[in-house]
């Protein structure tokens, strides 16, 4: 997308926005779009959110002082137009690379990003703490505004925030990004009130257009006709008639459209000096200005990751379908992912056994459980990241009443480029502390599709798979474990490797580099990280030194529970010195994967370091 850059370079900070004309200002958003297309296209991001914000994210900088007004985005991923405008273009070709900036507000880059959040309906209850603090310590009156997008608003802790900023009477200007989508298009049965405040004869054609344009493809239109007239955005049953906001305190001004940069800032400054709390809410376009995005129907190039052919993904979506196409009672659950997850083909083949419950993780979960409960077999289908926000309702909803349901946990493990909140580290941890859940890690394409299908067996209590981002290792049918044994990959007499997952791959090169140094080394496929197979464990106590490695926090993870019993498994009073390797406790920024598992002694190296430290004597 080529544009010259006449304006863009020379705004370094909100102020310069003011010295600009109306035309300048309409030229200056052609610029940023060009310049997002152009950026993301080198080093991946999110897209079609940053596109539908342009002139929205000009509006608030021009009529608010940041960072004395506070600005929260939520989700931070539509904040690259913030970014460009509080002075850091200049940096935007390190956009998610090592020691680059971070895809997601980061308050170590700019006085400018309050929140580093990249998990979506969090910034009203920020809104509502920093209003609160401002009150209470009696400073100079500071705007709060929260950029809440209609998809985030599925999510539970938006309604509480909502609830507490109307009863407390605070100063907060909410700004409703209402773009009908959050990954996805946007569902939820909370659609049909917010359409009838869509009053705008230009967004009624435009709706038609797309209602016509989505029943031409297959399951997304279907979906479409099911859910986008009454399940498309999830305020939606709120705003009927925007009475329901009234009624929670909070004024309610609008639908603006959220591309006409002169009425949103007539619109902001009118309600930059109300006091208490008011939303405006403002209709914009996702992917708008870029033709790809546009008429990308299932999430408007939200994001430039997709299920790569030979990932983890890929085999979970190949094996999903397999086994319902045998099992009539299996049903799919995504919180607002079904294409990221792998659910799409799914969703095309079984349209009415797929759910979309949107960005509500732990609706999701109970309500899976209570599926489950009625006889179906629900796979809930979530990041390792987003599953985290779910652990009460995992542990009690689910893991209490002994249900069976299956989750399927992908980007476990170090991601990489989307920084700290997006590494799944905490899923071995948290899932092997609930009672009578089995966890799996699949270590090749192969494994997973095994797995999937030995999960489906088990009817006495949850089961969860996790696997990582990067590419799966193919590998043939006697490499292939089954059930929850481990598998050993290889036979030795030293020092015993239990890796988990996709470690496996490094731990069997560092048993090359151990042989080649005179080392005897055995390599164990854990598998299955709960309930530890006795087998394995009583191999591995055999072994002068046993490593354990996995690509989560170490303390409390696997290896834990690994040291702990294999401490009470040493035969004839032999206890082997072991050694847990894994990603340190601490929030690592966003990187290459494969450079940051080296950092943390991940890699092949690390490995045979750490086991030829341990047998020295």
């Amino acid at each position: 997308m080529e544009t010259t850059t006449t304006h863009l370079p020379k705004i370094t900070c909100p102020a310069d926005l003011r010295l600009l004309t109306s035309e300048q200002l309409a030229e200056l958003a052609t610029e940023i779009r060009a310049f997002i297309v152009n950026t993301v296209d080198e080093t991946g991001g999110h897209l079609g959110s940053n596109l539908g914000v342009v002139e929205l994210t000009m509006a608030l900088h021009i009529v608010f002082d940041s960072p004395h007004d506070i600005i929260l985005w939520d989700t931070g991923h539509q904040a690259y137009v913030h970014k460009m405008l509080t002075g850091r273009t200049q940096q935007f070709a390190t956009l998610r690379q090592p020691d680059g900036l971070s895809g997601y507000p980061s308050r170590t880059e700019s006085a400018h990003d309050w929140i580093e959040n990249s998990h979506a309906s969090t910034a009203l209850g920020y809104a509502h703490g920093l209003a609160t603090s401002q009150q209470a310590a009696g400073n100079e009156r500071r705007r709060v505004i929260a950029v809440v997008g209609d998809g985030s608003l599925t999510g539970g802790m938006a309604f509480e925030g909502l609830n507490n900023i109307g009863h407390s009477g605070c100063d907060v200007t909410i700004v409703l990004n209402d773009n009908g989508r959050s990954y996805a298009p946007t569902v939820s049965r909370l659609s049909e009130s917010l359409l009838r405040v869509r009053m705008d004869p230009r967004y009624v054609r435009t709706d038609n257009q797309l209602r016509k344009a989505l029943k031409n493809i297959p399951w997304v239109g279907d979906l479409a006709g099911r859910t986008l007239g009454a399940t498309k955005a999830a305020v939606r049953e709120m705003v009927e008639s925007s009475t329901l906001f009234d009624e929670l305190g909070i004024s309610y001004f609008g639908p603006f459209d959220g591309h006409d940069l002169p009425k949103l800032e007539k619109v902001l400054r009118r309600v930059a000096d109300l006091e208490g709390p008011c939303l405006v809410h403002v209709l914009t376009q996702k992917g708008r200005g870029y033709a790809p995005a546009e008429n990308d129907p299932v999430k408007n190039m939200h994001d430039t990751s997709y299920a790569k052919p030979g990932s983890y993904t890929e085999a979970f979506t190949n094996a999903l379908i397999k086994e319902a196409e045998a099992r009539p009672e299996l049903v799919a659950i995504t919180a607002a992912m079904p294409d990221s997850t792998g659910l799409l083909p799914f969703a095309e083949r079984f349209g009415e056994r797929c759910f979309d419950v949107g960005i509500a993780e732990q609706h999701a979960v109970t309500a899976a459980a209570g599926m489950a409960m009625g006889g179906l077999r629900p796979v809930v289908a979530v990041y390792s990241t987003f599953l985290t926000r779910a652990i009460d309702q995992v542990n009690l909803d689910v893991g209490l009443h002994g249900q069976p349901v299956v989750f399927c946990l992908d980007r476990a493990g170090i991601t990489g480029d989307d920084g700290p909140s997006h590494h799944g580290v905490l899923d071995m941890i948290l899932l092997t502390k609930v009672p009578n859940m089995v966890v799996l890690a699949p270590s090749s394409y192969q494994e997973l599709q095994q797995m999937l299908h030995d999960a489906l067996e088990i009817t006495t209590g949850p089961v969860a798979i996790r696997w990582p981002k990067t590419a799966a290792k193919s590998v043939t049918e006697d490499q292939v474990g089954c059930g929850l044994r481990g598998r050993k990959v290889r036979a030795g007499s030293d020092v015993c490797l239990l890796a988990v997952g996709k470690m496996l791959e490094s731990a069997e090169k560092a048993a090359e580099l151990l042989a080649a140094d005179g080392v005897s080394p055995t390599v164990w496929d854990v598998r299955c990280v709960k309930p530890l197979d006795p087998e394995m464990l009583a191999d591995a106590a055999a072994h002068k030194v046993v490593v354990t490695i996995e690509d989560g926090w170490c303390e409390g993870g696997a290896g834990s529970a690994m040291a702990h019993q294999l401490a009470h498994c040493g035969g004839k009073g032999h206890t082997p010195a072991i050694r847990i390797l894994g990603v340190p406790n601490a929030y690592i920024p966003h990187g290459k994967p494969d450079q940051i598992l080296a950092d943390c002694g991940l890699d092949a190296t690390g490995i045979a370091t750490t086991a030829r430290e341990a047998l020295a004597p």
